[in-house]
């Protein structure tokens, strides 16, 4: 089995959604300056890079990220191929559904962009509300997109997250999917395990048996860097 991972790095200046906290890592100790070992301040917001949004993140009383089942995180996913005309993933968009798929993946044109140029751009790709109904409907327990939020809908109002979320369906936002193919993956998905937390960032792996699944071994080294 191969790894792939497909997560943000996190350093400062790294992307972030408008309003969002930024990521600051503040030196404390550096053995370069003769303290005995390096130690760091990190400051992030709780969905910064890669990360999970629960329930409670938009539903009163939703569970929180540290009660997440990780039954529900890791296992057998689908990656699909959802490059869209425009902004939105429509329900046509997505084909045919694997059966029995309960987790998907979303590849778009967001991940070819990240890998040009890693900033943050308005104009990513994400989901529409139709589709959101018609995964949840479906069955599925995690949605994973590569930008940092699921929702392009202008209103303020968030139907996708609704949608989604009241219905137990949990997102998971800034995936690096560039070179990964559309296919079968084990998916191993960690949050941070904040007691209470409305979202945490995750570490996000794809295991594959296939030497197909991305164009070269050395995926990770490949990830954007600062």
């Amino acid at each position: 089995m191969r790894a792939i991972d497909v997560s943000m790095p996190m350093f400062d200046g790294m992307p972030a959604f408008p309003g969002d906290p930024a990521f600051v890592a503040t030196p404390v100790s550096r053995v370069g300056r003769g303290d005995p070992y390096d130690l760091s301040s990190l400051s992030f917001g709780s969905h910064a890079g890669t990360h999970l949004d629960p329930p409670s993140h938009f539903v009163p009383g939703g569970l929180s990220v540290d009660r997440l089942d990780l039954g529900a995180l890791n296992g057998p996913c689908r990656v699909l191929d959802a490059r869209a005309e425009g902004r939105t993933i429509t329900a046509g968009t997505l084909g045919a559904l694997p059966r029995g798929a309960s987790r998907i993946l979303l590849r778009t044109s967001n991940s070819a962009r990240w890998a040009r140029r890693f900033e943050f751009f308005e104009d990513f790709v994400g989901l529409g509300l139709d589709a959101a109904v018609r995964l949840a409907r479906h069955g599925v327990r995690l949605v994973g997109i590569d930008a940092l939020s699921i929702e392009t809908d202008l209103t303020g109002r968030f139907p996708v997250h609704h949608e989604l979320l009241e219905r137990g369906v949990v997102i998971l936002e800034g995936l690096l999917l560039d070179g990964v193919a559309p296919g079968r993956y084990e998916l191993s998905c960690l949050p941070l395990p904040v007691k209470g937390g409305d979202g945490a960032p995750a570490r996000a792996v794809l295991w594959s048996a296939s030497r197909r699944a991305t164009p070269t071994s050395d995926r990770v080294d490949r990830r954007p860097r600062p």
